[in-house]
């Protein structure tokens, strides 16, 4: 890549990286004082209504900020469409929920779900009213401003939400902590980006985004009904403390794998639309980044199987520890994630959504498939048929790849297996030396200490290439 490219690459992945963790870490210590104030019925409540919330998100995006980011030229009335049509089509999918909310409640036999869905569902609006100005945000590769209006929000929703918990507020602390941190979102983004709608609806330029942005609408909308679907069948079939233990560990798992390949997903897709006529560059490009990622999401998982008890008990308190197994095999489901969100921003800059749909299609119907031969036996092996589709699904993305980029299925393996065989063995020495160790915080700082200096190590005598570039880029940034 050039060295302007580059240099926009790391300062793109810097500054998605600390919006990401830092937001995240605001939100992962919100949490972990609200799981202690709170009890796992309360989150399993608004894990019964999460899917509805994410189904709507999805169709108030309709894929058109993906459509503008790879838009290389956008126009005022492209802004302006988007803004139009995300805001009525959020009111009218927020009436389709008020009015829905009964019978929604009705299906789990929780009445309390009424009130609290009617008023979550605002949030379907207030982030109506931020997309366009978040989008601008992207396509400028200005995750600075992102880092600033994510933190804060985050840091101040985090606030309200624990000070109603210790109030005896129940799950409604849960419900206006989301509220506040998108209302508070955008109102910092409306302040950073002097942006308001200064054309009309443009039927021209909502045909051609749609024309794009559609196919993303309907592959982002199966993909976020499998996600949840699990949620849906889970608070059916079982409690809803059970369903609050899903969910917790599902949010412990996906931490370190899904905020980072968004990270890197988040810069890749701007900056891979830059070179998306030019193969090689794009080829080169693309196992960087699966390296990359690999390098540090895989130790991560892996790490965090081998403390995974010790580290609930510390941070959640005993009452959480039904959640130790799901969390350790959904850490082997999430590990492989990265790949899956960097082959569809490879089809989306390609414009190739027609294709993404396509997979998402033949994936889901597998997934369905497991996840009705696997409910019958319970929770565990539901999780671990979950596995079994992450699998079946990294090998089908590769398919595209092998003809847009020249690169196949066995050398993408090959190019992250180094990293894995590391993890693995960190992993093992950490679980290893964990029990000779008594209690809970011992084990938990001596192993991450022991993780880190092993995998150091690891990566010192067996990843040359990686240690090469990072000591290029750490002289070149001296020279500077």
């Amino acid at each position: 890549m050039p060295d302007t490219l580059k240099k926009q690459t790391i300062t793109g992945v810097f500054w998605s990286g600390l919006e990401r963790f830092s937001v995240q870490g605001v939100t992962f210590l919100v949490q972990l004082v609200l799981a202690r104030l709170l009890t796992p019925n309360e989150y399993g409540l608004i894990g019964m209504l999460v899917v509805f919330l994410q189904i709507g998100q999805v169709f108030i995006d309709s894929g058109f900020a993906n459509a503008l980011i790879q838009k290389k030229e956008c126009t005022p009335a492209d802004f302006a469409t988007v803004f139009y049509y995300n805001l009525l089509l959020s009111l009218a999918i927020y009436a389709i929920l008020f009015f829905t909310a009964p019978f929604i409640a009705s299906f789990y036999n929780q009445d309390i779900l009424i009130p609290l869905l009617r008023l979550l569902s605002l949030t379907l609006i207030i982030n109506a009213l931020a997309i366009v100005q978040k989008t601008i945000l992207v396509k400028r590769v200005d995750f600075r401003t992102q880092t600033k209006v994510s933190l804060f929000s985050a840091i101040l929703s985090g606030i309200i939400g624990i000070s109603l918990a210790s109030k005896s507020f129940g799950v409604w602390a849960l419900c206006w902590q989301q509220i506040s941190f998108s209302f508070l979102q955008l109102f910092f983004y409306t302040l950073y980006v002097h942006w308001l709608p200064n054309s009309k609806f443009s039927k021209e330029s909502f045909i051609k985004l749609f024309n794009f942005g559609s196919k993303l609408l309907i592959s982002s909308l199966i993909s976020v009904i499998y996600k949840n679907l699990y949620s849906v069948v889970i608070g059916k079939k079982f409690t809803a403390a059970e369903l609050g233990y899903y969910t917790r560990a599902e949010q412990f798992a996906m931490f370190p794998s899904n905020n980072l390949g968004n990270i890197i997903a988040r810069v890749a897709f701007p900056i891979f639309s830059k070179i998306q006529d030019d193969t090689p560059k794009l080829c080169t490009a693309y196992r960087r980044i699966i390296q990359y990622s690999s390098y540090i999401i895989f130790p991560l998982m892996c790490g965090l199987i081998a403390i995974a008890e010790p580290l609930i008990t510390v941070l959640l308190t005993e009452k959480w520890l039904g959640i130790v197994p799901l969390l350790q095999i959904l850490c082997i489901d999430w590990m492989l994630d990265h790949l899956s969100i960097i082959n569809l921003n490879l089809l989306y800059v390609k414009g190739r959504s027609d294709w993404a749909l396509r997979l998402e299609i033949i994936k889901k119907i597998i997934a369905i498939i497991i996840l009705i031969a696997t409910i019958p036996f319970g929770l565990t092996i539901m999780c671990w048929g979950r596995v079994l589709y992450s699998i079946i699904a990294t090998i089908i993305n590769t398919h595209y790849t092998r003809i847009l980029i020249n690169l196949n299925f066995f050398q993408q393996m090959i190019d992250i297996i180094p990293y894995l065989i590391g993890a693995l063995v960190m992993a093992a020495i950490v679980y290893g030396v964990n029990l000779l160790i008594s209690t809970s915080i011992s084990q938990v700082i001596i192993g991450m200490l022991i993780g880190v200096i092993i995998y150091a190590i690891i990566t010192f005598i067996c990843y040359k290439g990686i240690r090469t570039r990072l000591i290029c880029y750490i002289k070149n940034r001296k020279r500077e």
